[in-house]
């Protein structure tokens, strides 16, 4: 099976920083399948990891690809799309 993809456009107003990449991360972690994150094209990292998510040094509007494969996979990066286009920043 191929792995299903999403490009997504971060809505953080200040990127993923701690707070909103430790969501994501935990939202990731907790779909039960394998799920990577790229921004732009560069190299996939998990995404269930925070301090992968947070070492790609993504800013607010920035561009990123999901990848994940599985039987849940399009309801998983849909969940995680949700996640990445919400200002957290603005909720706070």
């Amino acid at each position: 099976m191929a792995p299903t993809t999403r490009t997504v456009r971060i809505g953080s107003s200040h990127g993923l920083h701690a707070r909103p990449a430790k969501l994501f991360a935990a939202a990731a972690k907790d779909s039960g399948i394998p799920v990577t994150i790229a921004k732009d094209s560069g190299t996939p990292v998990n995404a269930a990891s925070i301090l992968g998510v947070i070492s790609l040094g993504i800013e607010h509007g920035d561009y990123v690809t999901l990848s994940a494969e599985g039987e849940n996979a399009v309801d998983v990066l849909d969940t995680l799309a949700d996640l990445l286009s919400t200002d957290h920043d603005a909720e706070a």
